[in-house]
Parts: structure tokens; C-alpha cells; sequence
């Protein structure tokens, strides 16, 4: 491919230095945009709480970005989820990989054409995924996007591939109010007030269904259009919740779907008056947790499914191992699957949601339920433990190097249990600070992600702990308040 454009960009610095992967791509966007209705590119990268930050370019500018790179404030990956800053940037330069961060220093974002998309909801805009480096081009060891691409590779020296399907959750509701007065703002400021789109709890109700078809249109219609591949929208449990599934895909796609699905979700249903959100457990009255279910199957180089079981074998080895890897590192995995406060209060016995670590044979109380039928192409398993709200990149990676260290490790699965919720089971972690703990004295991310990850990690999950313990609550208040 010869052309001016991508001359331009080959003789860039990304391009020189090994970190554009694709710059005939990157020309040929370049090229078909130019003339197109995109006015703006939204180029942003998946944080370290799955949530998408960047800068707005020009679509004249792309150019320079797939040849230079966009610099941003390093200190977006050192915040929590209040957007405080947690990491000391001002003592001094740090060493490593927090080095770029001193002084609120920059870092550089690194341009993946494949992932740009056309808005539908705003159609003269774009989006475009980076991964974060150094300013000088380097690794940055706790990048979400990078720490995925990690856990993919490894699993690939196996010569394996993991395929993955996405049930995900989360609930709907009208805005009554804004919350934009001065005084309800903060870090975090206050939350709107809402009121649900439709009564429940009717799962599955064709009623319900119609009732709130309308949205679910909107949302598939846009998820669509950004190339998403949606299998079904359905009618959750509780009020005003709602459930999309996602046909077959490879982790790091879906990675990227989740977050153009979250996202869009969220900036769409604000456009037309109302609020979506991904937080597992609201607190408004009578509502239902959400979870976020992952489906999991292994292939070959020639595409064979390897854990579709023969006659007689209801579990092939390879799906053992990797079911055996999943639960052996479960509790120290909690902190990726479900990184927030709030997801620990979905685990809780008879609410289709688990709360120890086990596998069974098409049972949703089980933490990871087998779907494995002699013959079936389509036979998986599918692991209940995570939040709507995790970081996919995370959540991705940790079960890929769970599951490869099942099978490095020659384990094999457990018996299956029928009684969920009474069976003899180590406990999911019942906090976050006990997820925390058994991250810290885990060894499969040290080991396979290095101290640089699992230390930020704490750092970062501890900070957010710390706020949550030094705020009064309204059960203190209630308690204590009148009695003493």
C-alpha cells in the first residue's frame, strides 16, 4: 500500500517505534473519513474502573494522533472511583512504571483503528480505543486493554482460544431530578433522583416486555449500529431491569463491545431523559441486584469447541482443569470480577446469584454452571460471580489465567454440587476489603502479571475501602442516632 496518508503516518513515531500495529489501516481511515459527515473523534482508553476517558480531536487531526500518539494527564490512571488522585505524585520521582505519573506527568495513548466507530446517536462524532503507554513508548503494567492482551498470549503458547458470550444486567429508570444544584456537587456529587420506567418483578413477562419496548429498541437499535452483536433483549427480574445478551466472540472484542455497550447505554438513555445504570445493587426500593454472566469455552487451532464432551464423558479434561483453575483462584479473582463496594451485597443464597465457590451441572445457583451436552458445539460454561460494573479487561484476564493455571497445573474439577446454597464451599469473599486481602495474598496475578499490577491494584482498592469506612451511613443513623 503506497499513498500520501500513509506514507505520513508509516514515518511517524508510533509507526517507527513499533507501537501502531496497523498503519495501512490507520491510512485508510484517515482516508475515508475525510470526506465523510465525522466532524470529531472521541480518542479515549478503557481507565483502570472500565470507564472510558480521553480527548475530542478534529477529524483533521486523526492524522497527526495515528502518527504521533495524544497525550493525556498520566494521573487518570491513579484515580478512584470519586476521581481523587490516590497514588503521591508530588513526593519526588517515583521509580518504574509510576515514574511517567510524577507531577501529574503525561502519558501517551496509542491509536487502534479497528475499533473506531461512527456514533449513531451523534453522528457527526466517533469513537476511537487507545492502549496507554509511557511517554517514551513503554509498557504501562496495570493498562487495562495491555493487561487482556497479556492474559490472551499466554493462553495462546497452549495453542488455545478462549470464546466468550455476555449476558449483562443492569436497570433503566426515568430522571425526576438532575442533581446539577451547586450544593450537589462533590466527589462523587450527589446521584439523580429517579423513578422506574415500568412495575415488576415480572421475569420474562411478555406484558412487561411490551411496555418497555420502546427502550429496549432504542438500545439494540444503537448497539446495532455499532456493530455489536446483540442476541436478545429481555425483561429481568426486577423493576425496570433489563438484560442483553451477545453472540460468540474472542475476549479482547467483546472487551471492547462491553465498554461501546456500557457507554452507549449510558449516554443515550441521559439524552432522552433517563438514567441507566450498571451499579450492581441500586439503593432504591425493592430492587434486584444485577449480575453479569460470562460464558466460556475453549477451542483449538482448527476451531474444535474442547469442552463439548464425548458419550459417557460429562466433563473432557480440559474443561476440568479449566473449571478447577476458576475456583482454586475465585476469592483472589473477586477483586477484578467484582471490584466495588456494592457487588459484594449481591451474594447472597435463593437470589439466582452465588455465594461460595463451586460448579455445577446447569444449576444458576452454582458459581460456574456447565452447559455440556454430548454432541453440542455450543457446550460452555458459564461463570455467575461477576458485577455489570467490572472492568471487562480485568474481569477477562482473570479468567483466562485462572483457567490457565488450571491447566498448567494438570488440577482437576471438584464433584459438582445440586444444593448450591447449602453445600459444604469455601464462602465468596462477603466484602470488599476480604476481596482485597485475598488478592494480596494471592500469587496467580503476582506471578503472572507481576508486582507492578497487583500492587496498584491494592493501593487503588484500598483507597476507595478507606472512603467507604469514614462515611456515616443511613443504618448507623437509624441505629444509634435515638438509642444513645
Amino acid at each position: 500500500m503506497t499513498s500520501p496518508t500513509f506514507d505520513a503516518i508509516r514515518s511517524g513515531r508510533l509507526a517507527r517505534e513499533g507501537l501502531l500495529a496497523d498503519p495501512g489501516a490507520a491510512a485508510t481511515l484517515v482516508d475515508e473519513i475525510a470526506s465523510g459527515p465525522v466532524e470529531t473523534v472521541r480518542v479515549l482508553f478503557a481507565d483502570q474502573h472500565g470507564v472510558l476517558r480521553g480527548k475530542t480531536v478534529t477529524a483533521g487531526a486523526l492524522a497527526s494522533v495515528f502518527r504521533s500518539g495524544l497525550s493525556v494527564p498520566g494521573s487518570l490512571l491513579l484515580k478512584d472511583t470519586s476521581n481523587r488522585t490516590v497514588f503521591p505524585i508530588w513526593d519526588g520521582r517515583p521509580e518504574g512504571a509510576m515514574a511517567t505519573m510524577a507531577g501529574a506527568g503525561d502519558m501517551l495513548l496509542v491509536p487502534d483503528p479497528a475499533t473506531f466507530r461512527i456514533l449513531p446517536w451523534s453522528p457527526h462524532s466517533a469513537w476511537i480505543f487507545c492502549d496507554p503507554c509511557t511517554r517514551d513508548g513503554q509498557p504501562l503494567p496495570f493498562a487495562a486493554r495491555p493487561v487482556l492482551r497479556r492474559a490472551i498470549e499466554r493462553l495462546a503458547r497452549h495453542d488455545l482460544a478462549l470464546t466468550v458470550g455476555l449476558e449483562v444486567e443492569f436497570h433503566v429508570f426515568e430522571r425526576v431530578s438532575e442533581g446539577l444544584s451547586h450544593t450537589e456537587t462533590g466527589m462523587p456529587g450527589r446521584p439523580p433522583e429517579t423513578r422506574l420506567l415500568d412495575q415488576g418483578y415480572q421475569y420474562l413477562s411478555e406484558t412487561n416486555y411490551d411496555r418497555l419496548e420502546p427502550v429496549m429498541d432504542l438500545l439494540r437499535r444503537h448497539a446495532q449500529a455499532l456493530g455489536l452483536p446483540v442476541r436478545s433483549t429481555e425483561v429481568e427480574m426486577g423493576p425496570s431491569q433489563f438484560e442483553f445478551t451477545f453472540e460468540p466472540a474472542d475476549p479482547m472484542a467483546h472487551a471492547d463491545n462491553m465498554m461501546m455497550f456500557r457507554t452507549m447505554v449510558k449516554e443515550v438513555c441521559a439524552r432522552e431523559g433517563m438514567h441507566a445504570t450498571f451499579m450492581c445493587r441500586p439503593n432504591v426500593e425493592n430492587t434486584a441486584s444485577s449480575g453479569w454472566h460470562l460464558h466460556q469455552s475453549l477451542s483449538d487451532a482448527s476451531g474444535a469447541n474442547l469442552f463439548m464432551p464425548t458419550e459417557g464423558d460429562s466433563l473432557p479434561p480440559l474443561a476440568s482443569a479449566w473449571i478447577a483453575g476458576l475456583l482454586e483462584h475465585a476469592g483472589e479473582s473477586c477483586l477484578l470480577t467484582t471490584p466495588t463496594v456494592n457487588g459484594y451485597k449481591r451474594y447472597r443464597p435463593f437470589a439466582l446469584a452465588p455465594d461460595r465457590i463451586e460448579w455445577g451441572h446447569d444449576n444458576r445457583g452454582a458459581m460456574i454452571r456447565a452447559l455440556m451436552v454430548p454432541g453440542d458445539s455450543a457446550s460452555r460454561i458459564e461463570n455467575r460471580v461477576a458485577e455489570p460494573a467490572a472492568n471487562p479487561y480485568f474481569y477477562f484476564a482473570s479468567q483466562i489465567l485462572s483457567g490457565v493455571s488450571g491447566i498448567e497445573r494438570g488440577l482437576a474439577a471438584p464433584a459438582p454440587v445440586e444444593n448450591p446454597y447449602t453445600a459444604e464451599a469455601r464462602a465468596l469473599p462477603p466484602s470488599l476489603i476480604a476481596a482485597i486481602e485475598a488478592f494480596e495474598a494471592g500469587t496467580l496475578f503476582r506471578a503472572m502479571l507481576g508486582s507492578e499490577f497487583t500492587d496498584y491494584m491494592s493501593v487503588l482498592k484500598r483507597a476507595e475501602w478507606k472512603r467507604y469506612l469514614s462515611t456515616v451511613t443511613e443504618w448507623e443513623q437509624r441505629e444509634y442516632f435515638a438509642l444513645f
